[in-house]
Order: structure tokens, then C-alpha cells, then sequence
């Protein structure tokens, strides 16, 4: 009997297996290939009977189950993890001699290379890294050198293998690009409106937003593709070239960028991104130029990269469409400083890949520089094939009918009276309390970076500012569940989250409050520095000017901004209540060394250290009074490498400046 249903195991793994590679095989022909071999209904009875042993027998699911793609509960966060390779922006190029100028830096290095085009998706870029085979973790591409976890919602996206194609590496990282169909991006809008939420801008956000939901279902309700384009790290090599990289990275089970083609010369390079730009709104995603690319991958090495930017690639943008289109009305938004910004709004039109209805104008220069007029025809395209601009007025198409616009002497919002100060562009509203001020500054205090308390987003925040319930800030600490409740349709577990968010977010610490209360000229920045020099608000409060303009970094102007913000009563007043809800407004004070052989010397961090991070290499030195820098310069004094340093070891050494291996800098450490 024993033996009996060992062998019945025995062949229920085996099916198991048997199925596994039959939906593998089917996603990877469908999604990947984009050549289906077997019937959605093969497919599904294939499916249906995998599902149903794996349900029977639990104890034989594997993470690169088929079944597995949708799982997993919904985190309250992302956590951020460093990249093992920074990704790296791409400098941009914006006409031949754009190209040309790179093709002159390439050669002035290396000689008889040669290039390849490909076509520059706009979505979100990620990192993923496999282990053995299988999909180990997920990140963002965050700030490059650091991204958030997502693994658990690219699992959902079919065109990410969770199990590579044998034989492969036994440590592979990828880089690559989500997107998100237009078709799919008109479907999900629909949803959000039906939601009472605001619609996507472009395929591009709504890609970052469906990577970033915290339940990876909604994730896989949406569908969104992966395409890759290159590697970070590696255990061996799998290629010599950049396209025989992509070859082998479809071979191994993903869908790799699409026209990527091999060019001799930099003319043949540009002959091939003029066909890409005829081409490019037949594509189903947002696309806004190509990228060239070296194309032996041994000259990557050698051209090595700056802070910012590889030096063996270039983004050649497309230039900007531009539409005509009229002028309906010209409104005004108040900010959380109490600046009114005129706003342009005008018949929709459709700029890469996204309808647009409104502009900012800015301020009332602006107005006047422009001489818009509603009613006007005007030319319109997206900054960057980002922000919606107006970039002329047809002055020629003018009837007579045209309405001047001028700035208010009062409040659109609140009625009260306005002014412009001397050097200023922006007219402002003189009322603290605004409601619109409030709205922003509360909005402001929430984002990322800041309070960072989820939850609580712009629908919500205007409801509870126009019930009177939000006031200032320090409302927010002191919100209660009768409180979330006047808000149209919220629920109990949204309620609890909320509640459960602004509790966490009572440990921001000084750094992140400072940033939050949105000081004039005080960002992330200056804050670091406050909170580093004082650890206290009282101490910044009770602090003098001279003692706030001696802090490397800040000086007169941000001191004056500090002093005029604490001076101000409902300042005050606002932090004490913020006090008496338990918020942490202190941080340790990093206590500098000035007689430590680091002191006052530029230091440049390279490579990987295998005993610090780079962040706990930086919080060292900088608490020994180094100033760390991510560039080689002649005023750089040293330069600690650690594996796979790249080119400022190089550079350094060009510069005769000293180079400290990872013993030699832990030894110096040592010392201090």
C-alpha cells in the first residue's frame, strides 16, 4: 500500500511538472512570440486540471507555478533595496548633431565600433533579478541607485518568465521596460472615473501606478507588459554584442524591445531613428524617440560611465508634437504659498499617447508675454513629452471675439485681497487660511518623502478641508473614525488603514516634518542639514541667524526664510498641537570630527564595498567631516574603490589623486 501511493505521488508530481511546462510553453509561444501554438481552451483545460492538483496537493506548489502568478497579500509598503548596479539615466540627444557630437566622444576613447538603434518605450523602468532559474526579486528603477521591492506584483505580468529557459546563468539581472497598452489605458481610466478617481495622464503613469499598487490583483487586473533591453549583473557572459544579448535574452523567455537594429555608422543610425519616428504612433504604447546603444558590449567597459549617464549610450528624443487648438477659459489655482497660477483650458486634443484640456501659464508675465486671450488659437505640446505647455498664440486667426485676461486684485477662492511682492513673478493670496492653501499644504505635508501617510489623497483631502475638519496640518493627527466617515463612500478597512497610517507616521523624525511644513527655499536638502546641526525643532525654533547661516549649505537667505517662518504665530501654534499628539519632531545628532584624517577632505565612493554600503559609508564619513561626492574632480583628495569600480578609478588616477582599496579606507576608519 506504502509503495502504491508512493507511485501515485510520484505521478501526480510528474503531471504537475508535465503541466507546468505545457502553460509555460503556451505563455511564452502567446506573449512572447506572439505566436500561439495551442487554443485558449487548451490552454484553460491544461490550466483548470493544474490548478486542481495543486489544490489536492499543496505541498508540491513551487513559486514558478503558472498558478502562482496571482498571490501573495497586499503590502502596506514597498520596501526600498539597493540596486547591485545603479540604473543609470540616459543623456539625450535631440538632433544629428546631437548624435554626431556622441559618435566624436565614443571615438575619441575606442575605435571601429559600431551601433545599434532601439526604440525607447515610455513606461516604467525596472530590475529583476534571477537566481537559479527563478524570478528572485523585483525592483523599481526609484532614485538609480536605490528602487522599491515590487516583485510580487511583476509576477502577475505574463510576459515576465518566472522561470527562465535552460540553460542560463545561475545569476542574471535584467533591465527592462512596463508598459501598458493605449486600449488598456482607456479601459482602466473608465474604471477610475466609474471610481471617482482621477484618470491616468499616459501610459506611462499608468504603468508606475499599477506596478505600485500595494494588492498586487489590482496589478494583475491590468494588462501590462515587460519588454527588456539589457542586463545588470551577471555571473558569466552571455553575449558579445548588443544585439546578440537580446537574442539570448529571448531565448532564456523574454520579450526584448522591439526594432533593434545593427548600424555600421552614426548616418545609418540616424537613416534608421527617422523610419522608428514615421513608425512611432503605430505602436500600442507611448514611445518618445530611441536609444543608441555601442554595440560590442567589451566597449562598455571601457567608456565606462559619469555619476549620471553611461557614456556608451544616448536617447535620441523625438521632437515634441504640436497641436492647434482654442482657447475655452482661463482659470486660476491656488497654491499651498498662496501663489495663483493661471490655467489655460482649451478644446482637447491628443499629444503622444494622451488627450490634454489645460496648461499652466504660470504667472502674469507669462499672460503678458503670450498675450493669450480666451477665445485664442493656440499652439500646444508637452515639455519633455511630460507637462503641457502653450508654445504660441495665432494672433493671425483672431476675430475681434477674443476676451482679455487679467490677473485678480482678489482671492479667486477665499475673496481676500492679493499682492505681489517686489522680485516677484507670482501674485499671491494674503490669507494664511485659505482653503485652497490649506488643501496644498496639507497635500503637501502627506506626499512621499514627507509624511508619507497613504490613504490619504487628494479626493479625500478636499472633503474633509471643505467640511472644516481639516484645518492645518495638525488635524490630520487628530482625525478620528466619525471624522473619515463624512467622506463619501469610505469604508471600514479603509478607515482602519488610515487611522493605522497616520499612527505610523507619527515617527517621521525632524528631517522629513521640516521638509513637510513646505519653509520657503527649504527642501529635503536643507532640511538634512537643520536636523543634523540642531536635533531638535525647540533648537531650530530658539536658534539665532548667525548660528543658522554658519551651517555649510544653508546661508543668509534660506536662514532668513527659517526665522521668518517660526516667527509667525499660527506657526507655532500648529507645532505645539503637533507636539501634544506624539509626534517625533528630534534626531540623533551626527556628532563631527575635526580631528579626524577625513576632515574637510572631498571623498568619492566607487564599486561595491563588501563590509559598508554606500549609504553607511557616506553617513561615516560625512560624520568625520568629509564631504562626499559622487564626481572625480582635481579637488577630489580621495577615492575608495571597492568591485567593479568603472571609470572614475580611472579618472583619478588621471588626476593623481589617491586611491584607497576597501582595507585601506576600513584601516583610515579605524584610526578616526
Amino acid at each position: 500500500h506504502q509503495i502504491q501511493t508512493i507511485n501515485m505521488t510520484e505521478n501526480i508530481q510528474k503531471r504537475i511538472l508535465e503541466l507546468r511546462e505545457i502553460s509555460n510553453k503556451a505563455n511564452y509561444d502567446y506573449y512572447v512570440l506572439e505566436t500561439p501554438t495551442i487554443s485558449d481552451f487548451q490552454f484553460d483545460e491544461f490550466y483548470r486540471e493544474l490548478v486542481q492538483l495543486e489544490s489536492e496537493h499543496p505541498e508540491l506548489i513551487t513559486s514558478d507555478s503558472p498558478t502562482q502568478r496571482v498571490g501573495g497579500k497586499a503590502d502596506s509598503k514597498f520596501d526600498a533595496v539597493k540596486h547591485n548596479l545603479p540604473m543609470l539615466s540616459l543623456g539625450n540627444a535631440f538632433d544629428f548633431d546631437g548624435l554626431k557630437a556622441f559618435d566624436k566622444r565614443v571615438n575619441k576613447t575606442i575605435s571601429n565600433c559600431t551601433f545599434t538603434t532601439e526604440l525607447k518605450m515610455d513606461g516604467l523602468a525596472v530590475s529583476l533579478r534571477y537566481e537559479n532559474g527563478l524570478l528572485a526579486m523585483g525592483l523599481t528603477r526609484g532614485d538609480g541607485t536605490e528602487g522599491e521591492n515590487v516583485t510580487q506584483n511583476l509576477r502577475t505580468i505574463r510576459t515576465v518568465p518566472l522561470k527562465l529557459i535552460p540553460p542560463f546563468p545561475e545569476i542574471i539581472e535584467v533591465r527592462g521596460e512596463i508598459v501598458m497598452n493605449s486600449s488598456e489605458l482607456v479601459r482602466v481610466n473608465q474604471e477610475r472615473v466609474n471610481d471617482d478617481l482621477p484618470p491616468f495622464a499616459n501610459t506611462r503613469n499608468a504603468a508606475s501606478g499599477s506596478i505600485r499598487q500595494l494588492d498586487p490583483g489590482i496589478t494583475a487586473n491590468r494588462k501590462l507588459d515587460l519588454y527588456v533591453y539589457h542586463t545588470g549583473v551577471l555571473s558569466e557572459k552571455i553575449a558579445d554584442t548588443q544585439t546578440e544579448l537580446l537574442e539570448n535574452l529571448t531565448r532564456l523567455g523574454f520579450k526584448v524591445v522591439p526594432l533593434h537594429r545593427h548600424a555600421e555608422t552614426i548616418s545609418k543610425v540616424w537613416e534608421q531613428i527617422k523610419d522608428i519616428e514615421k513608425r512611432k504612433d503605430d505602436f500600442p504604447f507611448g514611445t518618445d524617440g530611441a536609444v543608441v546603444k555601442v554595440e560590442e558590449l567589451k566597449f562598455h567597459d571601457i567608456l565606462g560611465a559619469t555619476s549620471h549617464e553611461p557614456r556608451w549610450a544616448i536617447a535620441y528624443k523625438f521632437p515634441p508634437d504640436e497641436k492647434q487648438t482654442i482657447v475655452t477659459d482661463i482659470v486660476l489655482s491656488v497654491g499651498r504659498t498662496g501663489a495663483i497660477t493661471p490655467v489655460a483650458e482649451f478644446e482637447p486634443v491628443l499629444l503622444e499617447g494622451s488627450t490634454i484640456a489645460r496648461a499652466s501659464l504660470h504667472n502674469e508675465d507669462e499672460v503678458e508675454r503670450l498675450d493669450i486671450r480666451v477665445g485664442d488659437t493656440i499652439v500646444v505640446r508637452k515639455a519633455g513629452s511630460v507637462i503641457p505647455e502653450v508654445v504660441r498664440v495665432l494672433t493671425t486667426n483672431r476675430t475681434g471675439n477674443e476676451k482679455k485676461f487679467f490677473m485678480p486684485k482678489l482671492c479667486p477662492v477665499c475673496g481676500s485681497d492679493t499682492i505681489r511682492e517686489e522680485d516677484s513673478a507670482f501674485i499671491k493670496c494674503t490669507n494664511f487660511f485659505c482653503p485652497a492653501q490649506v488643501k496644498e499644504r496639507i497635500l503637501f505635508f502627506l506626499a512621499r518623502g514627507n509624511a508619507d501617510i497613504d490613504g490619504l489623497g487628494e479626493v479625500m483631502v478636499e472633503s474633509l478641508v471643505d467640511s472644516g475638519i481639516l484645518k492645518d496640518v495638525a488635524d490630520i493627527f487628530e482625525l478620528t473614525r466619525d471624522d473619515l466617515f463624512t467622506v463619501e463612500r469610505m469604508g471600514n478597512v479603509l478607515a482602519d488603514k488610515i487611522l493605522k497610517n497616520i499612527s505610523v507616521g507619527k515617527n517621521l523624525g525632524l528631517t522629513r516634518f521640516l521638509s513637510g511644513l513646505g519653509i520657503p527655499m527649504v527642501g529635503k536638502v536643507a532640511s538634512k542639514l537643520l536636523a543634523q546641526k540642531f536635533g531638535s525643532i525647540d533648537k531650530i525654533i530658539s536658534s539665532n541667524q548667525i548660528e543658522l547661516e554658519n551651517i555649510d549649505g544653508v546661508g543668509p537667505k534660506i536662514a532668513n526664510s527659517v526665522k521668518d517662518f517660526f516667527a509667525k504665530p499660527h506657526n507655532l501654534e500648529i507645532i505645539s498641537r503637533l507636539k501634544n499628539t506624539g509626534l517625533k519632531m528630534t534626531e540623533e545628532i551626527i556628532q563631527i570630527s575635526s580631528t579626524s584624517v577625513f576632515s574637510d577632505k572631498r571623498i568619492v565612493l566607487t564599486g561595491t564595498l563588501q563590509t559598508l554600503s554606500r549609504q553607511e559609508a557616506k553617513d561615516k564619513l560625512e560624520s568625520l567631516g568629509a564631504k562626499v561626492s559622487s564626481a572625480v574632480s582635481k579637488k577630489t583628495d580621495y577615492i575608495v574603490i571597492g568591485n567593479d569600480p568603472g571609470s572614475k578609478a580611472k579618472k583619478a588616477e588621471e588626476f593623481s589623486i589617491r586611491i584607497l582599496s576597501e582595507n585601506e579606507f576600513l584601516k583610515m576608519l579605524s584610526l578616526d
